[in-house]
């Protein structure tokens, strides 16, 4: 493709953060020693390596087939769950293996005893968790409210909530600096009266890893950004990767390079989410390897 074959880097700060970490070590150990195990959801927001796992004996169920289990082990992964999980899995007589991640567990148990300390007075504060709705994490820190936490993603779902009420503000793990700053600010400004108290519970080395990237992205000509489409960490930093190089590309694997992307490239980078396995990442490499030689 080229007389000079480019330079191709692979971000040292890309990859799995250490949850995900700790929870595929839990999950391969467990394979190792029993040949099979239940994950309640996808261990990874990244298919490539659900489906390396799914190799080894690991298989992917839903709350609605926890409920017709019994008798067996079953892995949470690094996002946590809600309380009624937990029950569900005693009544069943189901052994966890919990691989929440220790920055989640701890924003769970933060926000269950505030929660609980509140919940009897006469106008209890109002709970608002910056986050994606539906996403999992959050699905397990509304949990720990009984479902009356309230989930907004952005400045837009303010509108329709009483500001001017008691107000406790907590944030996805994973969700950017900016954006929570923006909505404390606009809570600010509306509001009248009543307490408000918010709490930055974004994970650093989650968080940390935007401007990282956009430095990776600015240092090289054409970005590969590989991530599994599931990944709302993934499409975050895929923003901030083209957000400073309009020739970033987003991939779920090696088969998605198109050739004209690299065409006449000195310098390719490639990196990815919290969720995208190195092993991956260098197969990318390999196959722009191919492509340019």
């Amino acid at each position: 493709m080229s007389d000079t074959a480019p330079h191709i880097e692979i971000d040292a700060d890309s990859g799995f953060c250490f949850g995900v970490v700790t929870a595929i070590r839990k999950a391969e150990e467990e394979l190792a020693r029993r040949g099979g195990l239940y994950c309640l959801g996808d261990i990874v927001h990244n298919s490539n390596e659900v489906d390396r796992l799914v190799k080894k004996g690991l298989q992917t169920i839903t709350h609605a087939d926890l409920k017709t289990l019994s008798g067996c082990k079953v892995l949470l992964r690094a996002h946590g769950e809600p309380p009624s999980t937990y029950a569900t899995a005693r009544e069943r007589g189901i052994e966890i293996i919990d691989a929440t991640c220790p920055v989640v567990l701890q924003l769970q148990k933060r926000i269950k005893s505030a929660y609980d300390a509140s919940r009897h007075l006469p106008s209890p504060p109002l709970i608002l968790i910056y986050g994606k709705p539906g996403h999992a994490e959050v699905n397990g820190l509304v949990g720990q409210t009984g479902g009356e936490a309230v989930v907004v993603q952005g400045v837009a779902d303010l509108e329709g909530i009483d500001l001017n009420r008691d107000i406790l503000l907590y944030s996805q793990t994973t969700k950017s600096l900016s954006g929570f700053q923006s909505v404390i600010e606009e809570i600010k400004r509306r509001k009248s009266s009543g307490e408000f108290k918010y709490f930055d519970t974004i994970c650093r080395r989650v968080s940390g890893r935007l401007p990282r990237i956009r430095e990776f992205a600015a240092s090289h000509q054409v970005i590969l950004f590989v991530s599994g489409r599931k990944s709302s960490n993934g499409q975050a930093l895929f923003e901030q990767c083209r957000e400073v190089n309009p020739a970033s590309h987003f991939i779920s694997e090696p088969s998605e390079i198109l050739p004209e992307w690299l065409e006449g490239a000195a310098s390719i980078g490639i990196c990815g989410a919290t969720s995208t396995p190195r092993w991956l990442m260098e197969e990318v490499a390999d196959k722009v390897r191919q492509i340019t030689q």
